[in-house]
């Protein structure tokens, strides 16, 4: 019977990739039953042994090449690739990636909310390497042999990576000198099973300029050779240095602990002429390039006039607020953490910028009460978590009435979902842009616009 799973664990078979999944995994099927297999691209055939059998789908692993090559293959450039778990992509050609995470809004549209949209091409980069400006790198291995890297996928084992492709200059060379540290000062790494050790992780974070706000999540209030690690850093561009106290048995890399250790309190993130200040536990979008393509067609799809109210739900730090405020009449921003919101206050201020509000609470609970209160905005935008919309904000988005609705996600299967929602509130999809904010994964953000339907 089609369906019935007729497969068992460590089981080969020949399969060949029909299409590739949301991770940008091969999808096969064999016997009317999807198998999933990395690193298999569409058109390619190898023998694929099932590594975990489930009732309707399996999961499998390439036991021999790929026989015919595709031509969209290309050769990893990175040496932890795909060990660390970090991308999903690199080994196919930049060009396949964009076309799958195009291919997959549009599957989400058509699949989960029955809308058949027309998705252009997602919007790439020129040159997608050394992009990111956060990297974060746990800690492993000894005090005589310590290593950063990355976790492996659906694991804590940490992959030792001696450079990442994705991160921005100068965020490998700061690894490297603080490894270097570790190993000259014997410096323990932290070890989950038996608590034990200093170093968990090493959070870097890089602005255009070339400086750097380098974070030590120890497990300990204090580090040792403070000085040298100091000395180290500063000469590769660091303005900040802090030490998290992170003491909890948990996954959590960062605690609400910081001990500044050297220099400022913040430093400046930039997001076209604007200016944000950041702190150790800010939220800033890691591809500032891509930001700023992300921002620009939010801003286009908002059609803002000079008279318009414009209401930002889920505005953390107010970077979609500040960026769109310059285009209307008044912005408000709705966030649920307070410390976001005195960053946005803040932001406001830094950049001169006096036509914002924000306001602090849960989205479901202060939008229908702000709706509810006489709010009716011209204008809104919402760029939620992954999770998407809580049915009390679609509904209050609704009874506000904007005349359009922009919708910036990271979930194109939660859009897909929300949009289905607002269709039957009564506001269709108009357009779609993908960007790609996350070179070589199969993350993917989406701008749609929706207005009433007339």
């Amino acid at each position: 019977m089609k369906g019935t799973n007729r497969m068992k664990k460590n089981e080969c078979f020949p399969m060949t990739a029909d299409r590739l999944g949301a991770d940008l995994e091969g999808i096969c099927i064999h016997e009317g039953m999807p198998v999933f297999v990395p690193g298999l691209l569409p058109g390619e055939g190898a023998g694929i042994k099932i590594v975990k059998a489930e009732k309707r789908y399996a999961f499998g692993r390439m036991e021999s090449k790929p026989d015919p090559v595709s031509p969209d293959r290309r050769t990893p450039d990175c040496a932890s690739y795909p060990r660390c778990g970090g991308c999903t992509g690199r080994h196919m050609s930049y060009e396949a990636t964009l076309a799958a995470k195009r291919q997959q809004v549009e599957d989400c549209f058509r699949r989960i909310a029955g809308i058949e949209t027309e998705v252009p091409p997602v919007l790439g980069m020129d040159s997608p390497y050394g992009y990111r400006n956060k990297t974060s790198l746990p800690a492993g291995g000894t005090a005589e042999q310590p290593v950063l890297g990355f976790y492996a996928p659906r694991s804590h084992a940490v992959i030792p990576a001696e450079t990442c492709p994705n991160a921005m200059p100068p965020a490998n060379d700061l690894a490297e000198a603080f490894l270097g540290w570790m190993k000259q000062f014997h410096v323990e790494p932290y070890h989950e099973e038996t608590r034990r050790g200093l170093i968990r992780h090493l959070v870097i974070r890089v602005n255009r300029k070339g400086e750097s706000m380098v974070t030590v999540a120890a497990n300990g209030s204090t580090l040792p050779h403070q000085q040298e690690l100091t000395d180290a850093l500063v000469k590769l561009g660091t303005v900040s240095l802090w030490l998290n106290e992170n003491r909890a048995a948990t996954n959590v890399i960062l605690s609400d602990r910081f001990h500044l250790i050297y220099g400022r309190e913040t430093f400046t993130g930039t997001l076209f002429d604007l200016q944000f200040e950041l702190s150790p536990a800010s939220f800033f979008q890691v591809n500032p390039v891509q930001t700023e393509k992300l921002y620009q067609t939010a801003v286009d799809f908002a059609q803002l006039k000079p008279a318009d109210l414009l209401c930002d739900v889920y505005c953390g730090a107010g970077t979609i607020t500040l960026t769109m405020a310059r285009h209307c009449r008044e912005a408000i921003g709705i966030e649920i953490v307070e410390a976001a919101v005195e960053n946005a206050k803040r932001n406001a201020v830094l950049n001169g910028i006096s036509n914002v509000s924000f306001r602090a609470g849960k989205a479901e609970e202060l939008l229908p009460q702000m709706v509810a209160g006489g709010l009716r905005p011209d204008v809104i935008c919402v760029d939620p978590p992954r999770k998407g919309l809580d049915p009390a904000v679609i509904h209050a988005m609704a009874q506000a009435g904007p005349d359009r609705i922009v919708y910036v996600s990271c979930n194109p299967a939660t859009l897909a979902r929300d949009a289905g929602l607002l269709r039957d509130e009564g506001y269709l999809v108009r357009k779609v842009q993908p960007v790609d904010m996350f070179c070589w994964t199969s993350g993917v953000e989406t701008v749609c616009l929706l207005s009433r339907d007339s």
